[in-house]
């Protein structure tokens, strides 16, 4: 009897094995839900029935879209707390680090990307990315006040978008929010900025943040008028240490608008058809930011908390400190028509 048990006992897990993988079956379906409820940054794939392996909840975040703000040099109204900037060989490493992990669109910003070595810096950059890297989608965002014609003769061709800074078509306006140019027009500017856009086949878009002081304005002419691929339309934020609290350099208190405010401008504007809305829900989580450290910053809490630098310890590593929200990010349209060679650029 005793030569018996070994063939009982395998008789029995085999059938407690064959037991535990039909309710596996039963159970699949439902812990994918699961986890897309308590990981609502990412969506489950559709169960395959006969799938090796289920669902990776911890699968790695792809940065499909960076915002890489290499300086914090500004001569507008932006709080810089360092002149810091990566040495080119550096930014170029991290960039290519970030293509390997997925990235297909990057967006150099600031500060004023324009203000170190006078766009050179900024325009080696996006050739590199262009060039080297043969990124589907490379961009700028600046003020618009220091970029000359010569910087579109060298590196025009290598950059799929500029975004200019426009938050009122009023000069007084600019100069109370802090967009004030001296002695140039901003608005005369973004009129020349949109033709070498034209002239050198850069896609010309506009980015604007509405505040207390350009919420009522009416711009559909203007805009109209200039007719960029996008504009970008966003709701003031408060970042603690940056616009606000005991740390922040610059106060943004006065500036702030409610949900209902920016409602209302966006309906004042609701036929102009490339107008993109961002209220503070929708941008608080849905951008991926490297600092000019190449670190992720995460603003869940309020505040822009650095992540160390992908430099030094990788970029999935990183990207797990980023606060990064994928489905947010998908839900605003964040993943668009971004390259140019796929546009139609005869505005």
């Amino acid at each position: 009897a005793m030569h018996c048990l070994p063939q009982a006992l395998d008789m029995l897990l085999r059938l407690l094995q064959a037991q535990l993988s039909a309710l596996w079956l039963r159970l699949e379906p439902f812990s994918c839900w699961l986890r897309g409820v308590l990981l609502p940054g990412r969506s489950p794939p559709p169960v395959e029935r006969g799938a090796k392996e289920p669902y990776d909840a911890e699968a790695p975040t792809v940065p499909t879209s960076v915002n890489y703000h290499f300086t914090r040099q500004c001569n507008c109204f932006h709080t810089a707390k360092t002149s810091f900037v990566l040495p080119l060989e550096e930014a170029k490493k991290g960039l290519a680090m970030l293509k390997e992990a997925g990235m297909e669109k990057i967006n150099f910003s600031g500060g004023e990307p324009f203000l170190h070595e006078k766009g050179e810096f900024v325009g080696k950059l996006v050739q590199f990315c262009k060039q080297e890297l043969k990124l589907p989608s490379v961009s700028i965002v600046s003020n618009g006040s220091m970029i000359r014609e010569r910087w579109f003769k060298r590196y025009g061709k290598y950059l799929d978008i500029l975004a200019v800074s426009c938050d009122s078509f009023d000069e007084e306006v600019n100069v109370l929010i802090g967009r004030g140019q001296g002695n140039k027009s901003h608005i005369e500017n973004l009129k020349k900025l949109r033709k070498w856009c034209h002239d050198y086949s850069v896609a010309f878009k506009l980015n604007s943040v509405i505040n207390r002081f350009n919420v009522d304005e009416d711009m559909n002419e203007q805009i109209k008028a200039l007719n960029p691929v996008r504009w970008k339309v966003f709701q003031c934020l408060l970042i603690e240490g940056e616009n606000t609290g005991e740390d922040a350099l610059r106060e943004a208190n006065r500036f702030i608008i409610s949900d209902e405010d920016f409602e209302l401008f966006l309906d004042r504007h609701r036929e102009i058809s490339c107008l993109v809305p961002e209220s503070n829900q929708k941008m608080r989580d849905s951008y991926l930011i490297l600092d000019e450290y190449m670190r992720f910053l995460n603003c869940r809490h309020g505040r822009k908390e650095p992540s160390k630098s992908i430099l030094d310890i990788g970029v999935q590593h990183a990207i797990k400190f980023s606060g990064f929200d994928e489905k947010m990010f998908l839900n605003r349209g964040g993943k668009y028509v971004w390259s140019k060679a796929d546009m139609k650029l005869e505005w």
